[in-house]
């Protein structure tokens, strides 16, 4: 695996060896611009890695330093995600431009990338994420068109499919002991999801993209029966 050396200046220094990973789409019309804008010192963003639909990988700041990727963000208690993460973009136009399914290239290359960065870092499954998982009222990237399911079964993050699952739904305006045992598992797998009994708008959001990223089919941030399954098998895996 060969990298195109892009550095940026746009990083600082991280206060512990990173433990998690997470993925972004670039959500910009091309990866040029993507690639210029991660580099531009005015614009204060990068990646430590940026991935062209061709397959190419640039490398845009050193592991051991902390890239600006992540902004407002939380995960299992963490604000400062930089701090403690691997930030890869993946050049895709996104929502805003016309998002379209990953090139096999593309997801080879992450791949392959995910194999030297975890041989280098002490980095579980569970701790391999999306943008929208950790700012999920902000950010939707990489999406609901992005492979997980193909990501874990080369050996890289978590995916369940349990059996058919059914239950009434719950959704905005619920209340109860069901509510409060869903907020209690999306917060136990890491979202800033603290348990109240009442679904409100928090709580769509934070099922809406446990939806995108584990439960892609059905994105509406209405916790139905599947939805639930899906989270309760995720964090029996994430335990494991």
């Amino acid at each position: 695996m060969s990298l195109i050396e892009s550095p940026s200046p746009n990083f600082d220094a991280r206060r512990a060896p990173p433990d998690m990973v997470v993925l972004h789409y670039t959500g910009m019309q091309t990866g040029e611009a993507a690639l210029a804008r991660l580099c531009d010192p005015a614009a204060k963003v990068s990646a430590h890695y940026m991935i062209e639909e061709d397959g190419r990988i640039f490398r845009l700041v050193p592991e051991e330093r902390r890239a600006w990727h992540a902004g407002v963000s939380f995960w299992k208690g963490e604000r400062d995600i930089n701090a403690v993460s691997i930030g890869i973009e993946i050049v895709n136009p996104g929502h805003e431009f016309g998002y379209h399914a990953f090139p096999d290239p593309q997801i080879e290359a992450l791949i392959a990338l995910l194999d030297q960065v975890r041989g280098r870092w002490q980095i579980p499954d569970a701790r391999i994420l999306g943008h929208s998982d950790v700012a999920p009222e902000r950010k939707q990237d990489p999406g609901e068109l992005f492979p997980w399911k193909r990501l874990a079964e080369a050996g890289h993050g978590l995916w369940v499919e349990p059996p058919p699952s059914p239950g009434a739904p719950l959704g905005p305006g619920d209340e109860g002991t069901g509510v409060f045992a869903l907020q209690a598992g999306l917060t136990r797998l890491g979202f800033d999801c603290a348990p109240s009994g009442e679904y409100e708008p928090r709580t769509a959001t934070a099922v809406t993209a446990f939806q995108r990223h584990w439960r892609p089919a059905e994105v509406d941030g209405i916790a139905d029966g599947e939805t639930r399954a899906r989270l309760v098998h995720l964090l029996r895996a994430a335990a494991a």
